[in-house]
Order: C-alpha cells, then structure tokens, then sequence
C-alpha cells in the first residue's frame, strides 16, 4: 500500500459539505437512555473515529445510520435529505451506504472468490464490470493467494480485508467500519490503517469507524469524538481532542499518551 498513516495530518483537500448528518437524535431501550439528543456531523471525504466506553451507543449510531435502528426523536440526513422512513435497501442502493461489522459479513462455506462474486451478482449487472471489479479488489486487498480459500480458513486480517472488500463491491460514498482493529496483530493493524487512509485518499469515500484501541484509531481519522452519557462531549482533531478537558474527563484521563 502506497497511502501513509495520518498522525493528525489534515488533508488540505478536505471538503466542508457535510455528506451525513445526525441532529438531535435520541433512543431509549426500554428504560435506558441510549442516544440522548446526539449530534454527530460527517463531511465529505473525511475520515471520522467514534470513541467511547462499552456500551455508551458506537454500535447503536452505526444501526441508525444504516437503518437496523429507528430513533425515538432526531434526524439523520444524508446529502440533506432525511432518511427516516429509508429501509435498509434504499439506503444501500441509494445514498450508497457500505458497512463493515465487528464480526461475520461473508459467507463461511465460500471461497473469498465466491464470496465476493455472490455481492457482485446482486450490485452489478454486467458480467464483463463484474468480473472486472471482483478482480480489481481482490488485486487491490492482496487477496490472490487465498482466492480459492474458504472463508472460515482464512486469518482474521485475511476476514479483515475480505469483508471491506465485499462492502466496495457497491462503490458506497459513505463507509462504516465496527471495531476494525479488534482481535488483530500490530502488522495488520497497520496494514488496515493505510487500507482506510487509501479508500479516502483515492476514492473519495467518507468513512466513519469505531474503536476500542484509541491509538490506533487516531493515528487514522481526521477527526474523532467522544460519546459518553448518550451525547458527544468533545469532537476535534486527534492532536486536539487529547488535550481536551471533557474529553480526558470522560475518556481519556490524564494518564493517555499517544506512542
């Protein structure tokens, strides 16, 4: 991979029009306050990490977005427009939508070729582009050598790259990544960071992640926000956000270095 870690670098080429938009937006399970008059902005092009406790509302934030959830009070915009009452498909095929979850997203009993071949047929008609974008990303996530391989035999940076893979089948302009770094060595940490940095930089994708290893998700965002008690107490750059007093309250502490 040719792309370079951040380390709090913003690109100059950075757009301010804001592609994904969450105002106001509240959720109770029952009687537990999840999500309390949250706000959380996405511009396009940029990179966003989600820090926050278990259980504070990452994961229920990524099911907003994509449509698993409903929430009680708020809007979520995308491109301007609200997207409510969007299902699931709508919000796929339309405002082109793509998620990575913490864990599954392929087909176990299949090889990484036919994993990928069975989302094709269903995003892209013509054979000839299907084939040409099956192989262009297993090229791109240097997946050749276990292309034959089923999917339950492979590493988990191999399961990694092979689900990221699935969701770019359907080009999506927004990307959501659950947990990327969890249960994953150094090497293919680092590996998945430049992977992200590259979707933005050379494929104008917006990306949204979330993470428990705080450094290695801010050494790839361009920004990141705290979630605690339903709400964001601090959103900034990386280098910023660690000097932060709500954030290092609620998050952080004063204890938290970078390297």
């Amino acid at each position: 991979m040719s792309a370079t870690i951040k380390k709090f670098r913003i690109k100059s080429y950075k757009k301010n029009t804001s592609i994904l938009k969450l105002e106001k937006i509240s959720l109770k399970f029952g009687r537990k306050m999840i999500l309390d008059s949250l706000n959380l902005n996405l511009n396009e092009g940029q990179i966003l990490g989600l820090l926050g406790a278990n259980g504070v509302g990452k994961s229920t934030i990524f099911n907003l977005i994509t449509g698993l959830l409903s929430p009680d009070y708020g809007s979520i915009l995308i491109n301007s427009i609200k997207v409510n009452k969007f299902p699931i498909f709508q919000r796929t095929l339309k405002f082109k939508i793509g998620f990575v979850p913490q864990h599954g997203g392929f087909f176990h009993d299949l090889t990484v070729l036919d994993n990928l071949r069975a989302i094709a047929e269903i995003n892209i008609t013509n054979s000839s582009a299907r084939n040409e974008k099956v192989n262009s990303l297993i090229s791109k996530f240097e997946l050749e050598p276990v292309r034959d391989i089923k999917a339950k035999q492979l590493s988990g940076g191999q399961r990694k790259k092979l689900v990221i893979a699935i969701a770019l089948i359907a080009s999506p302009k927004i990307l959501l990544l659950d947990e990327p770094f969890a249960a994953l060595d150094v090497m293919t940490i680092k590996i998945l960071q430049e992977i992200i940095v590259d979707l933005q930089s050379f494929h104008n994708i917006s990306v949204i992640l979330c993470d428990h290893q705080a450094r290695d998700l801010l050494k790839c965002v361009d920004t990141a926000a705290i979630i605690h008690n339903g709400r964001v107490v601090a959103q900034d750059t990386p280098s910023n956000l660690i000097n932060n007093v709500s954030a290092k309250d609620a998050y952080f502490g004063e204890a938290f270095k970078i390297n």
